[in-house]
């Protein structure tokens, strides 16, 4: 596949869609539907309102390539570089209600280690820890992507539709942590993550993942395999 796009690359993937819908003469709700999407969720990508998703955490870019007759890496390329000038700076610190609830995840001592630490030294070194426990998360979450039949099925159970259950899931995988809800921790990570600890003196991250049969509220699930420095693995599973 072969790109079309005049020598001066876009500024920005918002930039770059809407050239492409003009020049291939494609409208937004066509581009929607073969994104699987909202309307809504389109528009503020394209109005800068959202920033770009990263690549790694979603599906995407690989349909808007196919549907826009892009680059392989086109929009990957812009989507880095506008995430690399939006992110320049401190790191981002989670709300203290998630930060919270995500150390009553990390073993106590630890725990209690990493909320002294923040105390005396500022957000950044425990934001890094939750950064890379939310990548282990967003490594599973990010294959319902690519089962529709169970988040069909979720959908279903849910009384909601597919389009808004996938958007949660969308939504989830570009979470930071300074972006991190309560309801993303209840949907997404408890879930999955029955505890985690870290060794401050080497770095290393240590995850223990929950079980992968069905969950059903109000039952709780031994935890499973363990996942160390940050590699993305877990249940496939949604939450209640």
């Amino acid at each position: 596949m072969t790109s079309s796009l005049p020598s001066k690359q876009p500024s920005s993937v918002g930039e770059l869609l809407r050239r492409r819908l003009r020049e291939v003469n494609r409208s937004r709700d066509e581009l929607a539907e073969v994104l699987e999407v909202p309307g809504a969720y389109l528009d503020d990508l394209i109005s800068g309102a959202r920033r770009p998703p990263l690549p790694g955490r979603t599906d995407i870019y690989q349909k808007m390539t196919s549907f826009l007759r892009l680059g392989r890496n086109d929009l990957a390329a812009c989507a880095h570089a506008e995430r690399a000038d939006a992110t320049r700076g401190e790191a981002p610190a989670p709300e203290p209600g998630v930060r919270r609830l995500l150390l009553e995840l990390c073993e106590p001592g630890t725990a209690q280690v990493l909320e002294r630490r923040r105390v005396r030294q500022g957000s950044a070194e425990l934001a890094g820890f939750i950064q890379r426990l939310l990548d282990v998360t967003q490594g599973a979450v990010r294959r319902l992507l690519d089962d529709q039949i169970t988040l069909r099925l979720a959908a279903g159970a849910r009384g909601t539709t597919y389009l808004e259950l996938r958007l949660n899931v969308l939504e989830f995988l570009d979470a930071t942590p300074d972006t991190l809800t309560t309801d993303d921790l209840t949907e997404f990570v408890q879930p999955r993550i029955a505890r985690w600890d870290v060794n401050l003196e080497t770095g290393v991250l240590w995850v223990a993942l929950r079980g992968h049969e069905p969950r059903e509220r109000g039952r709780g699930r031994a935890p499973g395999r363990r996942a160390t420095g940050g590699s993305p693995a877990g249940d496939d599973g949604l939450g209640p």
